[in-house]
């Protein structure tokens, strides 16, 4: 009798809208075309090194294609291979790497599937050299992995910061005063660009584009001349100004990217109003982006995605993340997506045509 594969599934990172539409894309696909055995690996990483999973039976993932998160859980800062451990306040960093590849050896996979960013897929990158068969899936709200066009999580979260833009716009009006909409976007400005296109932002700042505060308020002036007694600034979270820095909330120490950003509309707030005269009001769109119901385009990418993970774990194909190219569905070479980020290029479409409607990016 021939020996039924099973695969395990974990999600890693920040959590957004569509990750268990792939779960369900890849678990149902397993199950009624292969007949495999699925688990599930609970909360990322942390899962592994302590051994938490659970069998995905077809019930299980059925009914979750609409539900944002994830079933699985996920961990944002566990990393086998720079696991963190508290001994009271003291706070040290151990390898468990082989203790991870040994729990996963134990399951008797024919392949792990690693739902991810850019630090999950590098884990797993080198879990994947460490011999461990293993297949990424694209998943971060700031479509910031090489090697894709788009990231599931991605137009979920434009959506949700536009719609925020677009309420934020007749208060702005009503009361005549500059809005900052702060959006997330470490170190890109994907959800930036985007949504303060959709949303008619004026001003626009992401961290590809280094700011100057003078030209900002020289903007904000010129608007108010001419009878617009208001304007919209959508700032990614990682923007900084010319021979500045980023503005850093706080660090967690235990997490492989300690730095969470934050504030930098605060700071460019005060300033801006201090240089006006108008009065600036701040809303921060935070961890709204992430959550809640997926689009249709994010639940139809994300069953895409997760049933080719089927199709590639059949042809062996490890050591890849599944990819977006020109509307197809291809390979992606781990070691590419580890390589860095996939930054918003400064001769964009998008800002061309932004800057054509007179849109201000700070430069």
């Amino acid at each position: 009798m021939k020996k039924q594969k099973r695969i395990a599934i974990l999600t890693g990172g920040g959590d957004c809208p569509g990750i268990n539409g792939v779960i369900r894309g890849v678990a149902k696909k397993a199950i009624i075309e292969y007949g495999m055995e699925v688990m599930g690996i609970e909360d990322g990483y942390d899962g592994i090194v302590n051994n938490r999973y659970r069998k995905l039976e077809y019930n299980d993932v059925s009914g979750i294609l609409t539900l944002g998160g994830t079933i699985l859980g996920t961990s944002k800062t566990a990393n086998p291979y720079r696991y963190a451990i508290k001994q009271g306040n003291r706070l040290r960093f151990k390898d468990m790497s082989e203790t991870a590849i040994r729990n996963i050896k134990n399951l008797d996979l024919a392949c792990l599937v690693c739902i991810g960013g850019d630090g999950t897929l590098g884990i797993a990158h080198k879990l994947f050299k460490n011999g461990i068969p293993i297949i990424g899936v694209p998943k971060t709200i700031d479509n910031d992995l090489i090697g894709t066009d788009i990231t599931f999580g991605f137009d979920s979260a434009v959506w949700i910061a536009t719609e925020g833009i677009d309420r934020i716009h007749t208060t702005a009006e009503s009361l005549h005063r500059i809005m900052m909409i702060e959006v997330m976007g470490h170190k890109v400005g994907w959800i930036a660009l985007y949504s303060g296109v959709a949303g008619g932002g004026d001003i626009i700042l992401i961290p590809e584009i280094p700011y100057d505060v003078n030209l900002i308020a020289e903007k904000v002036i010129e608007r108010n001349k001419k009878g617009k007694r208001f304007s919209i600034v959508v700032v990614a979270e990682g923007a900084k100004p010319k021979g500045g820095d980023i503005v850093i909330q706080r660090i967690v120490k235990e997490s492989s990217d300690p730095i969470r950003l934050g504030g930098i509309s605060f700071v460019l707030g005060r300033q801006i109003e201090k240089m006006t005269g108008l009065e600036t009001r701040i809303v921060v769109m935070g961890h709204l982006q992430r959550g809640g119901s997926p689009t249709p385009f994010d639940r139809i990418l994300a069953t895409q995605l997760g049933t080719k993970v089927v199709e590639m774990i059949e042809e062996k194909a490890f050591g890849n993340m599944v990819g977006i190219r020109k509307n197809s569905l291809i390979k992606v070479p781990l070691k590419e997506v580890a390589k860095g980020y996939k930054k918003v290029p400064l001769n964009h479409p998008l800002i061309k045509a932004a800057r054509s409607v007179g849109t201000c990016f700070g430069d």
